[in-house]
This record gives structure tokens, C-alpha cells and sequence, in this order.
């Protein structure tokens, strides 16, 4: 087969109707708009319901957005999340860590809107931890074990 014998499956372009060409063609005279009426004589622009108030114009207008609305849609933040409990596992004590280092140790994948360490598990070693965003129950045990919580 070549490129040129390629075809359309049978039946699946149909002609474009050509209207107004005449009686014989049977698309002739009112060029099956029907009789009279608004939508035979012109365009009905969108949105149009005869004349009653739209839909558009019933609807209260919305203005802005409310405190409670920032956590969804475009002003919702997608934090990188890392347990304190991985970092125990991955780094030395005294060892600091931070977003980079993260992403070269392959600990998060994708940096989104920040880092946010989370409380889960347990931290022996003193770490200086530099990340956007650290829960309480993470800070907590952080400094317990004896190293420190820096917001970036």
C-alpha cells in the first residue's frame, strides 16, 4: 500500500449540503430554513431565549473569592511532602537538608510549591532541616532531637 492509495473509510465523509441552488436540487427556496420566523431570516446569536431575561442576566454576579475558597482551584499549593521518619533513614546526624539535597537524593520527586515536613516517625539524630513548611508534631521532634526547624 502507498500513501496515496490511503482513503477514508466508505461512508465516512459525506458531501457538504449546498443550499439555495435551485428548486431541482431540492435545497432551494427557503434553503431548508423552514417558513417564516426568526430563525429564518437571520442569526440568533447564543445565549438569545426570546426576549426572556437570560440566563446570564438572572444569575447573581460573583465577585472575587472568599478565605475559605483559597485552598481550591488556582490558589490551592501542592506541597513535596518528606517525613521526618525518611529523613532518619537517608542523612547522617549533623547533616543539613534542604530542598536541593532532597531533590539530588532523589527523596522527592518534583520540588511543586515547596517542601513540607511532616511528623511521621521517629528522628534520633539532630539535622538542620531547612524546608518552606514543618508541622507542629515535625518541628517538635526535630528540635527534640536536638537540631533545628528553619523556614525558607
Amino acid at each position: 500500500m502507498q500513501i496515496g492509495e490511503l482513503a477514508p473509510a466508505p461512508g465516512a465523509k459525506g458531501r457538504r449540503k449546498r443550499v439555495g441552488r435551485g428548486i431541482g436540487s431540492g435545497h432551494g427556496k427557503t434553503s431548508c430554513r423552514g417558513m417564516k420566523g426568526q430563525k429564518a431570516r437571520s442569526k440568533v446569536r447564543p445565549g438569545f431565549e426570546g426576549g426572556q431575561t437570560p440566563l446570564y442576566r438572572r444569575l447573581r454576579k460573583r465577585r472575587g473569592l472568599s478565605k475559605a475558597s483559597r485552598n481550591i482551584g488556582i490558589f490551592r499549593r501542592s506541597w513535596a511532602e518528606v517525613n521526618v521518619g525518611r529523613l532518619e533513614e537517608r542523612f547522617d546526624a549533623g547533616a543539613e537538608v534542604t530542598p536541593e539535597v532532597l531533590l539530588e537524593r532523589r527523596i522527592i520527586r518534583k520540588l511543586n510549591d515547596g517542601v513540607r515536613v511532616l511528623g511521621e516517625g521517629e528522628l534520633s539524630k539532630a539535622l538542620t532541616v531547612r524546608a518552606h513548611h514543618f508541622t507542629a508534631a515535625a518541628r517538635a521532634k526535630i528540635e527534640a532531637a536536638g537540631g533545628s526547624a528553619e523556614v525558607i
